[in-house]
């Protein structure tokens, strides 16, 4: 039985909603309630860009759409939806938002005329964790700034991210923000309409998901791409597994080895002890490397020398952790 609403995360319902002519008003209040632009800044108008126009980021393939228009000032913007955290992934932002700027030479114009670019990103992941500091809410803004006085400055781009495993269940949606949050993780499980959805531009969307407005094509086409974002998520996962199970089993193995060469030398039952507890370690840190190795990140000479003089179990139970969904080796022995 099909559901009432199609999940607006995929792309191929991503674009229905958003990135096309008939549907523009959802882009602009999209737009307007991420940036949460006061009246007199308020976007009003946009072009979507076409096809030819759209920079293409082959990298960029687990960003489900490339919706990206322009305003009635020349602002551009890069909106996208991300349902997996892979490896390199702010860098793959900073990227497509900075291509987007400099395409523009491209098209004859100079310096002075190039248009400020703002990418709009929604995460279905934290890609800031809750459990880290600095703590970043589910809406971040993030341009850049003077590192000694604090001055905002060189705003030509920008970047907005809604993370949204951070929208807060205690409570109805109140705010713009907290109704978009809600509509994108909620609409596929929805069986009627909320009361907190039940009006424009929130309503509109939803009849933009709505799967009786599918047509057969559309419904396989809708399928296929959910099928493609589990099987990625399931490789993923399965790399990670095996990256931890091989090196957990590699550090045993050294352990135990070095256990009982030692408990020859001063005492079996002493030597057993000590050597089960460096091999634990040496498996944290194996198991550490190991995962790191799977999802494609390289230690380099500090965080190797790092790793291997850590002594505390706890710290390396913690970088294990860290190490499954850090974006850097750096980050992950923090």
């Amino acid at each position: 039985m099909r559901p009432l609403f199609a999940d607006p995360k995929t792309d191929f319902v991503f674009k229905r909603i958003f990135g096309v002519e008939e549907h523009k008003p959802l882009l602009i209040a999209l737009l307007n309630g991420l940036l949460e632009l006061d009246e007199e800044h308020r976007v009003v108008e946009v072009e979507l860009l076409s096809p030819e126009q759209r920079p293409k980021v082959q990298e960029l393939k687990y960003s489900i759409v490339d919706v990206k228009c322009v305003d009635a000032r020349g602002t551009r913007y890069v909106v996208e939806m991300q349902v997996l955290n892979v490896e390199g992934f702010e860098k793959r932002v900073v990227y497509n938002v900075a291509k987007a700027y400099t395409s523009q030479l491209e098209g004859g114009q100079v310096y002075p005329d190039l248009d400020d670019v703002i990418g709009v990103t929604v995460c279905d992941f934290e890609l800031w964790p809750r459990r880290e500091a600095p703590r970043v809410p589910m809406l971040s803004r993030w341009r850049m700034q003077e590192q000694h006085g604090g001055a905002r400055g060189l705003g030509q781009l920008q970047f907005v991210f809604l993370e949204l495993p951070k929208y807060d269940t205690s409570h109805p949606p109140r705010t713009a923000v907290e109704k978009w949050a809600y509509f994108f993780r909620e609409a596929s499980n929805l069986e009627v309409v909320p009361e907190v959805l039940a009006e424009r531009p929130y309503k509109d969307a939803l009849e933009a998901a709505r799967v009786a407005r599918f047509t057969d094509a559309e419904w396989d086409a809708y399928i296929r791409a959910g099928m493609a974002i589990q099987d990625e998520r399931g490789a993923l996962s399965l790399a990670r597994k095996e990256g931890k199970a091989e090196g957990l089993q590699e550090g045993l193995e050294k352990g135990k080895k070095e256990g009982l060469e030692k408990g020859k030398k001063e005492g079996l039952e002493k030597g057993k002890k000590e050597g089960l507890e460096k091999g634990k370690k040496e498996g944290l840190r194996a198991a550490i490397r190991g995962i790191l190795r799977q999802r494609g990140l390289t230690l380099g000479a500090q965080e190797e020398a790092r790793l291997e003089g850590c002594e505390d179990p706890s710290t390396l139970e913690r970088w294990l952790a860290q190490a499954l969904t850090a974006a850097s080796a750096v980050k992950a022995l923090r």
